[in-house]
């Protein structure tokens, strides 16, 4: 499956080889078991907007940045558009009920993961869409083993996010300015993917939300997981050796 998702990738880019230096994770339902805490923060706090936006909503829309999220919510419910900043005093009160819930834990198989990457001479790099300076203490201080802040991407590090090209282009950026073809993204949204996608790199999902593997694979992800501990344990039987 592996060498024939690689043959597709290399043929639907024109790339000569798939020769990965680093693998770029997004954050939440990758890194942390966070989207529910996320997809209620997201249902309370537009309520009290007069934003109706239910659980499948927050998954779908997971990895895009969150004033854009809101910004479309309202034009497309209110009819009418908002300033950015209207946007982001609107997300504010989302990360103020996000940060109320208990700590989202560590996704399982995420560390030994970055174990295996690390021994394989690879780069630990995160490209998120959120901006929030807690979450980014909270990777360092979790993964400070394998990710330093050099090599973490985030809102405030692009003009457009997900499901633009330019999170990923940029991850590459700061991974050493790397191409498309030297490196690997990990993400478990369609947004998420679709900017993988959009950056030519090869995109690996793993399914840790509500919706189906084929919004995933429709989405762009040359490879589909159940879990992050299920690519852990094939990471090395199915991945690195058939490079």
């Amino acid at each position: 499956m592996y060498k024939i998702s690689v043959k597709k990738y290399l043929e639907e880019h024109d790339f000569e080889a798939l020769c990965p230096k680093a693998v770029l994770f997004d954050m939440d339902g990758v890194l942390y078991d966070s989207m529910p805490n996320h997809a209620i923060a997201w249902q309370e706090s537009m309520a009290r907007f007069g934003i109706q936006m239910t659980a499948d909503d927050a998954y779908a829309t997971e990895g895009a940045r969150g004033v854009d999220t809101i910004r479309q919510m309202v034009l497309r419910q209110q009819r009418r558009e908002i300033t950015e900043e209207e946007a982001q005093k609107m997300y504010d009160v989302k990360t103020q009920i996000f940060h109320s819930l208990p700590e989202a834990p560590v996704m399982p198989g995420v560390l030994e993961l970055m174990e295996k990457i690390k021994k394989a001479g690879m780069m630990c790099c995160v490209v998120t869409g959120s901006g929030q300076r807690p979450l980014i203490e909270r990777i360092l201080k979790d993964f400070q083993d394998f990710v330093s802040e050099d090599h973490i991407t985030t809102a405030y590090d692009v003009t457009c996010g997900k499901p633009s090209p330019e999170p990923y282009l940029m991850g590459l950026q700061k991974a050493g300015g790397l191409n498309p073809w030297e490196a690997f993204v990990v993400e478990n949204a369609p947004l998420g993917v679709r900017s993988g996608y959009a950056a030519k790199i090869f995109t690996v999902a793993v399914n840790t939300g509500p919706l189906p593997d084929e919004e995933l694979l429709a989405a762009g992800a040359n490879l589909v997981f159940p879990n992050m501990q299920d690519l852990c344990d094939h990471w090395y039987c199915q991945i690195i050796p058939d490079l």
